[in-house]
């Protein structure tokens, strides 16, 4: 009798049930031996998942880069207040990694694990993304009033206690779904002895929509702190407020359309079957906007520098401290000392000092007579009628440096001599000097 059951089983089993072994082959593109749970990562006739799991690598990879990018530009900031957003940033940027690998938990089938880590994540990390734009904005609207904003680790206390909010609701929420909502409760209100934990994956719509509320007041809180960054004094700050109020408003419209395609659209299309590629698609979509535009516009303006800074460069250049450097700015320097102190001495035309005997070469002079000062005294004086001649000082200091002899000591003392030596005609007592530079 056994036996009898036992073929009509396996007889029926196909021709009233034709799809229980078509389940076991694998779709195209994917390996026979592949666990089923994977398919959609391999399955060509839902491009879904092939698709979404090549964006999100791509995500991944950019993210991974922008995040060493950041954290290598941290010695080249020059300016301080942008540097103590760093650390909020580089927590951002680790949320954001996060989003885009959990695309793949929500392109995968679901399961214990995949459900739970959807349930618990989803929450999170997008906690930690709204949050670094919660303190971010924060500070923008210190920076854009007073140009003084809070310390770094006070930013970045604030985002981290703004999200251990969400991981305190989605712990409970766990707790209270898996543990005690699996129990049967008898008519008389007492959980029954049979109680077992439910599967994660067992929630509506709904309620996976509800446990994001607080999360959804971090991105509101976000996108209206941002406005008042706009009409601040300190205008260099303003384009930090418009990066952010761009990612929000951007992430709104997301919340927005994946929600009510989440809550009303799939169960009125009677097409449950996207709930997940929905989640999957908000997911990717929303961490490429906070890459496209929050984290790299942050990374171009994170090494420019401040206003003061760029005015003080101008002023103070920055010089070389090598060894030429060095000799260059000292003979710089000794060069405009010497000028400066003999430049109201010597002629302009005089490279160095002339001594007054360097006309002397050793030659015999020029067919020019030239009479000298021994042939001026001893003519004796002219006709003129003067009594006193006093030499006159000329100015051009070239006149001692040229061929005629200079006057000197020795010559003048002969000079007087001879005139005290020599009487007047008339009688009187007079001195005479002659001038040696005049010939009669």
């Amino acid at each position: 009798m056994a036996t009898h059951r036992t073929l009509l089983m396996c007889l029926g089993l196909p021709l009233f049930f034709p799809g229980a072994l078509a389940q076991n082959h694998a779709p195209p593109g994917c390996s026979p031996d592949l666990d089923p749970l994977y398919y959609n990562l391999c399955d060509r006739s839902g491009a879904w998942g092939i698709v979404l799991e090549a964006v999100a690598g791509a995500g991944i990879i950019t993210t991974f880069v922008l995040t060493i990018i950041l954290v290598a530009s941290l010695p080249f900031v020059q300016d301080t207040k942008k540097r103590s957003l760093l650390g909020t940033q580089v927590f951002f940027l680790l949320g954001t990694l996060g989003l885009f690998c959990l695309v793949f938990a929500c392109v995968v089938k679901p399961d214990f694990s995949t459900c739970a880590s959807r349930r618990f994540l989803f929450g999170v990390l997008f906690a930690i993304c709204f949050s670094c734009l919660v303190a971010h904005v924060l500070s923008l609207n210190f920076l854009t009033r007073k140009n003084h904003g809070p310390r770094g680790w006070v930013i970045f206390t604030v985002a981290l206690l703004l999200t251990l909010v969400e991981v305190i609701i989605n712990t409970e929420w766990l707790i209270i779904t898996l543990v005690r909502g699996g129990g049967q409760v008898s008519p008389l209100g007492n959980v029954s002895a049979d109680s077992t934990m439910t599967s994660p994956c067992a929630i509506a719509n709904m309620d996976f929509v509800m446990a994001l509320i607080y999360v959804m007041l971090l991105l509101l809180t976000a996108f209206l702190g941002a406005w008042p960054t706009l009409c601040g004094r300190f205008k260099r700050w303003r384009k930090h407020g418009v990066f952010v109020l761009l990612t929000t408003v951007i992430s709104i419209a997301i919340w927005v359309v994946w929600i009510v395609m989440y809550t009303y659209g799939n169960e009125q299309h009677h097409s449950p079957t996207w709930d997940d590629p929905t989640l999957a698609i908000a997911l990717a979509a929303n961490a490429w906007t906070f890459v496209l535009f929050y984290v790299i516009p942050e990374v171009s303006q994170v090494t420019k520098p401040s206003p003061e800074q760029s005015y003080q460069g101008d002023m103070y250049p920055t010089r070389g401290v090598g060894y030429e450097t060095i000799l260059k700015e000292q003979t710089g320097q000794s060069m405009f000392v010497e000028n400066k102190a003999f430049s109201m001495d010597e002629p302009a035309s005089a490279k160095r000092p002339v001594s007054p005997y360097s006309g002397y070469n050793g030659q015999l002079l020029t067919s020019v007579y030239q009479p000298t000062e021994m042939a001026l005294m001893h003519k004796g004086p002219s006709e003129g009628a003067y009594d006193v001649i006093l030499p006159r000082a000329t100015a051009n200091s070239q006149v001692m440096g040229s061929a005629n002899s200079t006057l000197r000591a020795e010559d003048m003392y002969m000079v007087q001599s001879h005139q005290v030596a020599t009487p007047p005609k008339d009688g009187k007592i007079s001195q005479v000097f002659r001038n040696p530079y005049v010939w009669d």
